[in-house]
């Protein structure tokens, strides 16, 4: 697993993209893990290099059941950044993630390069609404406050017409360690922000739901009359957890606001083995690629190492290209050339970079006019063979054939 210690703590952590793109550190919500941005990182992908964790007492951080403060936290992903090398970020934090990503811009500005809030306060009018609640789930755990986040996270909407997205998170909720959430309510009990956001000199972009009971649009409001040029966004139909709840809408905004903010990117040029092996693992994941290398035996090696350099490095390293159109573009190829193995291996990361099924298959019927009606016979067959019998339905498991690319 890949745990790191920072500021005296074991971090779960995931970096994955283009090792020379610009990095945008995510930090989660209380009472969720690092999986709520799954929804969120694909319009990222290849274009930024994504850094998630598990805020400590979260997911499958270290538990510390001590006194903590939004300062402790900051100085976590502050260590984060140190233990990963990273000497900047753009930093992305919802509600309790929010509250650290504040506190770190303030207190290490040098280290920010943008700052995006979304759903979070610069202080509690009710600590002790959070106290109790630490209290309870010391005594009693977390199961009593299952239906209070259920109506807290997500509008009925939302509730109704994904259930299916919802549950795992109440569930995953259902299951943390209850000394790691309640020290993280006593902080947020604790908590005064304000007199130090007018320190905040990262462009900033505010997001806000405007049904979010937990912190509503007027806690947004405080924050950006507080930093100097904030920019406040508020979406209809989006409660507290927006980043899952309205993914493609936050997306939109993160991305663009990003984008004005982002330093100049160019083609990476010559790549080190090392660096290319990331983005490679990143794609196809890590168990394909451990495969294909240890398969590979003397006589392959020296082509293990010039498409991990070339393709994965200096290709896929280049971050001018998002890795959502890069797989569109091999799979447009891949059709063309009539490529079934190569076409197959790439259909799954495909879709973990953000191309839908929909997408898949306005590709595919667009390939039947450019690349003959054969061509494309053979690649709905392919991807019927990959993904299953439903094309149309995004939900669809991924049925895996592996090749030794």
């Amino acid at each position: 697993m890949p745990m790191i210690k920072a500021n005296g703590v074991q971090l779960f952590y995931e970096l994955s993209g283009p090792t020379g793109a610009p990095v945008v550190a995510f930090s989660n919500s209380i009472g969720t893990s690092l999986t709520m941005w799954d929804a969120l990182a694909p319009a990222l992908r290849g274009r930024y290099r994504i850094l998630r964790y598990d805020t400590r007492g979260h997911g499958r951080s270290q538990v510390v059941d001590q006194p903590i403060t939004i300062n402790d936290l900051a100085n976590d992903l502050l260590g984060l950044l140190d233990a990963l090398a990273i000497e900047r970020a753009h930093i992305v934090g919802l509600s309790l993630g929010g509250m650290t990503a504040k506190a770190l811009a303030s207190s290490a500005p040098d280290r920010v390069l943008s700052l995006t809030l979304m759903a979070t306060a610069a202080c509690v009018p009710n600590p002790d609404g959070f106290r109790e609640r630490a209290a309870l789930v010391r005594s009693e755990g977390l199961a009593p406050l299952v239906d209070t986040m259920r109506q807290l996270w997500f509008t009925p909407e939302f509730l109704t017409s994904a259930p299916g997205t919802a549950a795992p998170i109440l569930e995953a909720f259902a299951g943390l360690d209850p000394a790691g959430y309640a020290a993280c309510c006593d902080a947020i009990s604790r908590m005064d922000l304000r007199p130090s956001l007018g320190h905040i000199r990262a462009p900033t972009l505010i997001i806000a739901g405007r049904d979010d009971q937990a912190t509503p649009v007027g806690s947004s409001d405080d924050i950006a009359m507080l930093i100097p040029q904030a920019e406040l966004v508020i979406l209809p139909k989006a409660a507290h957890l927006l980043a899952i709840e309205q993914a493609q809408a936050v997306a939109a905004h993160l991305l663009a606001f990003l984008d004005r903010h982002r330093e100049s990117g160019h083609a990476p040029g010559a790549v080190s083995f090392e660096a290319g092996l990331l983005n490679r693992r990143s794609v196809l994941g890590e168990a394909h690629v451990e495969r294909s290398l240890a398969q590979a035996g003397t006589f392959a090696q020296p082509w293990q190492d010039f498409i991990t350099r070339t393709a994965w490095g200096e290709i896929w390293g280049d971050e001018r290209l998002p890795w959502k159109t890069r797989s569109l573009v091999t799979l447009a190829m891949m059709v063309a050339l009539h490529r079934e193995e190569e076409f197959k291996l790439h259909v799954g990361p495909a879709l973990r970079n953000g191309v839908s099924r929909s997408e898949l298959q306005g590709l595919l019927l667009q390939s039947a006019i450019y690349a003959g009606v054969p061509a494309a016979n053979a690649a709905f067959r392919w991807a019927r063979d990959i993904l299953g019998g439903d094309l149309a339905d995004d939900s669809t498991e991924e049925k895996g054939k592996e090749t030794d690319r």
